[in-house]
């Protein structure tokens, strides 16, 4: 195991934050036991790693040839003088972590641009497989400054390598059902190996692509592997002299349900009008309320709600809170223990949080961030309902599009019918209340800060403003409540003036973060 070497600056407790994977070498090695073996190999590191760390047992992990890189170290500006991302790496290296040697500080637009080509030229001789580089801002103040969105920092941003891609044929372009009607054309390949994969699926993602790419049945096609993980058809190969099949017209029914397949005046997608009367969407409705992201029901996939569809045991999501033993014990690939297990999960996940619950649901363009975003500003289910689009609309990332999708989704009967049986089933999330105004006199409040302060820097007052439950942005618009100007504030000001904001100078920022006792 890797030991950490003794230091003067070794804290009593230390979280770090890194990414494992599987060395290249390693992972030859481990595929050709499997084939001496004569068992399955695995098709890439990074499944082989995935797979790895599922493992129930860490002896078994431990037989893996895992390798990890460290890049991070909770609160280490707090109880260090390191101020720089670079100095956390160099920080944790002198810890014993290890990390990525390639890891380099450069300067401006240019210097990142040089770095990415760099490391394109060497990726082949790397013992690691990798998709890009990642940039961050190197001064951590700063990063506190530009903070996070809900799903990545704003102060660091992913360069992709260009694309792997081959060539193949269509054998034949069909199309699949969402959870949300949505039709989408699949394109069926003459397996092909791209991008550490073999592809037999590629998305035409919607008939506008399909037409402006003018793919049919028989024609030799680009494949690229979108950001090494989604396979599409980039283009066709022309093929003189070779008679091609007909163009693909967009069906008329539900190749699912029969149902009318209709398009919506502004989309490019075409959508089934069956509802919860298809089996493709009903199955999609229920896989999403359980997957990780939602409810967390541990063990119920896409095969297990297939069977549960197909048997006639579950026909809405309410119907999972109602599942008997004895039916999922007759269920194949379900024992004694497993079904117990399934019934278990199903129990544990009655104790969600609204978030989660409103993920859940599957409401159009509703994902995790609105999800939360519509939780912490209407903190219980009740007053979300009650919304009206004006209402949903003060929402941040909520704008009349999802407004309107959510309003349409609670006018109907049938969903008010599952959200009532849902909670009589027991589900139930904590009522958050709302953050107290004297622990957060500036909460609801966006200030944007520009040019020079005396007192102290941009960041630090940035921080400050935080901290009394303030937002920080660095543009300015109606909602911004004020613009604090230094020296030479720049264009931010007339902006601010131009829009009917508040100017604040550097007395009145420190009249706010110091008020009268």
């Amino acid at each position: 195991p890797l030991r950490l070497q003794k230091h003067r600056d070794m804290p009593e407790r230390l979280e770090v934050r890194g990414e494992v994977f599987m060395p290249k070498k390693g992972f030859e090695k481990i595929n050709e036991q499997a084939r001496q073996e004569d068992k399955k190999t695995f098709v890439n590191p990074r499944n082989a790693a995935a797979g790895a760390l599922r493992r129930l047992d860490p002896q078994e992990t431990a037989g893996y040839p895992l390798d990890a890189f460290f890049y991070n170290a909770a609160g280490i500006a707090k109880r260090t003088p390191i101020r720089t991302q670079f100095g956390v790496l160099q920080y944790l290296k002198k810890m014993g972590l290890k990390i990525c040697a390639e890891a380099q500080q450069v300067s401006g637009c240019q210097g990142c641009l040089e770095y990415h080509a760099a490391i394109l030229d060497k990726r082949a001789a790397l013992d690691y497989e990798l998709d890009g580089v990642v940039y961050k801002v190197d001064d951590l103040a700063s990063q506190e400054v530009l903070g996070m969105v809900s799903r990545a920092p704003r102060w660091a941003v992913a360069h992709k390598f260009p694309a792997q891609e081959a060539a193949t044929r269509v054998a034949d372009i069909r199309f699949q059902v969402g959870r949300t009607g949505a039709l989408t054309p699949v394109a069926k390949l003459e397996p092909v190996f791209v991008g550490g994969a073999t592809v037999s699926n590629a998305t035409l993602h919607n008939m506008d692509e399909v037409n402006r790419k003018d793919v049919r049945i028989g024609d030799r096609v680009i494949i690229r592997r979108a950001g090494d993980v989604i396979p599409e058809v980039v283009k066709t190969i022309p093929d003189p002299g070779a008679e091609r099949g007909d163009p693909i017209q967009a069906p008329k029914r539900c190749p699912e349900c029969n149902s009318e397949v209709v398009r919506i005046e502004g989309e490019a997608l075409i959508r089934c009008s069956g509802g919860l009367y298809c089996p493709a969407q009903r199955k999609g409705v229920i896989w999403h309320f359980a997957s990780r992201k939602a409810m967390d029901i541990e063990g119920l996939g896409t095969k297990l709600v297939d069977q549960l569809v197909d048997k006639g045991l579950v026909s809405s999501v309410k119907d999972l809170f109602h599942l008997a033993k004895e039916d999922l014990v007759e269920l194949e690939f379900m024992g004694e223990l497993s079904a117990t297990n399934l019934l278990d999960a199903i129990e544990k996940s009655k104790r969600t949080t609204l978030a989660r619950f409103i993920y859940a649901l599957g409401i159009r363009e509703v994902g995790e961030a609105t999800a939360a975003s519509l939780a912490d500003h209407f903190r219980d289910l009740e007053p979300l309902l009650e919304a009206d689009c004006e209402a949903l609309q003060e929402v941040p990332d909520v704008g009349p599009v999802i407004a309107e999708n959510i309003t349409a989704f609670f006018r109907q009967a049938h969903n008010l019918e599952i959200l009532s049986e849902l909670q009589h089933a027991g589900l139930v999330w904590e009522v958050k209340p709302k953050p107290d105004e004297q622990d957060n006199p500036l909460a609801g409040k966006t200030f944007v800060l520009t040019g020079r302060l005396e007192k102290f820097s941009r960041a630090e007052a940035a921080l400050q403003l935080k901290s009394l439950g303030a937002k920080v942005t660095g543009s300015v618009s109606r909602q911004t409540t004020a613009v604090v100007a230094g020296e030479n504030p720049g264009s931010k000001v007339d902006k601010a003036l131009s829009l009917g904001v508040e100017v604040l100078a550097e007395e009145d920022l420190l009249a706010l973060l110091q008020p009268d006792p």
